[in-house]
């Protein structure tokens, strides 16, 4: 076993070290959900459709049998609502028995499964009645967490209801906004793409949307506690690591709140809270600021700014107050560029470890992703640990799954953002690595 060169920071015994999945972005062909819907529909501004994705829906044991063989101890992977309902009332008892399978299939080689209920997609039934929008949509959520019941139990202890609620919010607003049907109905005339700007920062999110997602949470969670009491809930919150300008402090504020402050108010009576944290946003007087000019930038246009982690650790901690634990359940880089992964998660997890030494309750760290996967539009921006043949789904370990599964492995984590390679290799840069190529 390899041990890391240099400063550590030990981990709490029981920490989750692992990657993440989603259902769709791995599985390939939902056909029943709304995304697939409008990837497939005439005149789509989606540049690319996810077809079979890393075909995990067959091939899932041989990543389990990857990640652990790694060293890692965790795996965080979702169910597919629309492939468990394809139609309303009407439950798939295969799709439940495979996503059975799943769960049993973690445990037996020794990954803690951390399991999402809901990862973006959505069956087209439900997004044509208004999805989240619609009157109903708590009770149909809760009615589904109740089948998803006979999946996690026995054996899943951390279950995520929803991922990201802030991000659904506002793609409600972008995809309402550009006159799309969520469930692909509605073609735009003479086939041409609709002028959409898929810009986070170019729309306010949807008030209603965000009271029916919290409804719809504590409605799910429900549910569980009543099946498990022991079952730990929580939902996860892309965390933008916001900076304000000086003078900026109070329309910071007012930016962030609805966007992200609060949803972690709403996590604070669950069991815990995921942050997802990949990069920063400076707020000025009038809103937010592009990317700093000459700054490293990813395949995903963000700023290379790996503290991020550190600052959303920390701010989360702060606003759901104590008791509720922190579970980073992704954090990672979009880059061709494998030594740049291990440069940014080593700065990373430095940031994670100071926040741990100040007495942070974090509980785990489950990189974003296990696998090179269809990133809601396009397969170019590569997260993984591990690569994907487009054409012959084989899977290929990059070194930096090998570095991160050795920590894992060893329970330690860097401390500072410099060297940390646990081969004895020093890690390609300084904390702001270089853009890839």
């Amino acid at each position: 076993m390899t041990s890391l060169t240099g400063p550590g920071l030990t981990l709490p015994e029981g920490f989750l070290m692992g990657a993440s999945t989603s259902a769709h972005q791995v599985e390939g062909n939902n056909v029943s959900s709304d995304w697939w819907a409008i990837e497939n529909r005439p005149g789509t501004f989606v540049a690319e459709r996810s077809g079979d994705a890393a075909d995990s829906f067959h091939r899932w044991p041989e990543d389990m049998d990857l990640l652990a063989g790694l060293g890692f101890n965790a795996y965080r992977f979702g169910i597919e609502w629309a492939r468990v309902e394809p139609e309303r009332g009407q439950v798939s008892r295969a799709a439940v028995a495979h996503y059975r399978a799943m769960v049993r299939g973690a445990l037996e080689r020794g990954l803690t499964p951390v399991v999402t209920l809901h990862h973006f997609t959505s069956p087209r039934w439900f997004s044509a009645l208004g999805g989240w929008a619609s009157p109903g949509s708590a009770d149909l959520f809760a009615s589904y967490a109740r089948v998803a019941t006979e999946i996690l139990l026995p054996g899943v202890r951390h279950v995520a209801t929803i991922n990201e609620p802030n991000m659904i919010a506002l793609m409600h607003s972008l995809i309402r906004g550009a006159g799309l049907a969520a469930d692909g109905a509605t073609a735009p005339a003479d086939g041409e793409r609709p002028g959409v700007t898929l810009d986070p920062g170019s729309v306010e999110p949807d008030a209603t949307v965000e009271q029916a997602l919290i409804r719809a949470h504590r409605a799910a969670t429900a549910v569980l506690k009543a099946a498990d009491p022991t079952l730990q809930v929580g939902w996860t919150v892309a965390n933008q690591a916001y900076q304000a300008e000086p003078g900026a402090a109070e329309a910071m504020a007012a930016y962030a709140r609805p966007r992200e402050d609060v949803y972690l108010e709403a996590a604070r009576q669950d069991d815990w809270i995921g942050v997802q944290a990949y990069t920063r946003h400076r707020i000025g007087a009038d809103g937010p600021l592009p990317v700093p000019e000459g700054a490293p930038t990813t395949l995903t246009g963000w700023e290379v700014y790996p503290e991020a982690l550190g600052e959303a650790v920390r701010h989360t901690a702060d606003v759901v107050g104590p008791g509720v634990p922190v579970l980073v359940t992704e954090n990672g880089i979009a880059t061709a560029d494998d030594e740049q992964r291990i440069t940014y998660t080593t700065a990373a997890l430095a940031s994670l470890a100071s926040a741990l030494r100040d007495g942070v309750d974090v509980r785990g760290y489950l990189h974003w992703s296990a696998l090179d996967n269809y990133e809601w539009g396009s397969y170019r921006p590569t997260f993984g640990l591990i690569a994907v043949d487009a054409e012959t789904f084989a899977r290929t370990p990059k070194r930096s799954a090998a570095w991160l599964g050795a920590l894992a492995r060893a329970g330690r984590i860097p401390d500072v953002p410099g060297p940390g390679d646990p081969d004895g290799r020093p890690a390609a840069g300084a904390a702001r690595v270089r853009a890839a190529g």
